[in-house]
């Protein structure tokens, strides 16, 4: 079995569901005011499944392998700036989609 695909599929579902908890409490659709450790959590999933994945297709010579190193630059950033202000926090979790994308693309393609 390519473990290329399985590996990408994972790092671009913990980003996603990130994603969407985030977006959930920006809305106060949920509240993690006690719990904000499963966002972090989340992050830190995130971040090792996108080096993870990245691993996989840099060993695999899969192109994939560019656009997950690309991610990891907008991941950087949301530790570095922080969560606030929440502008910034939003534009640099978005920054890393089009590279999550063009990753999964990549997958359908070429594995």
């Amino acid at each position: 079995m390519q473990p290329v695909r399985p590996a990408v599929a994972a790092a671009t579902g913990a980003y996603l569901a990130n994603c969407a908890l985030g977006i959930s409490v920006a809305l106060r659709l949920v509240d993690t005011s006690r719990v904000r450790w499963v966002h972090h959590g989340m992050y830190v999933a995130t971040s090792a499944l996108t080096v993870g994945a990245t691993a996989v297709c840099v060993v695999r010579r899969h192109p994939a392998a560019l656009p997950l190193a690309l991610a990891t630059v907008p991941l950087f950033l949301l530790q570095a700036h922080g969560s606030r202000p929440l502008r910034r926090h939003a534009r640099d979790a978005v920054l890393a989609a089009p590279a999550y994308a063009a990753a999964a693309a990549l997958t359908r393609i070429r594995s």
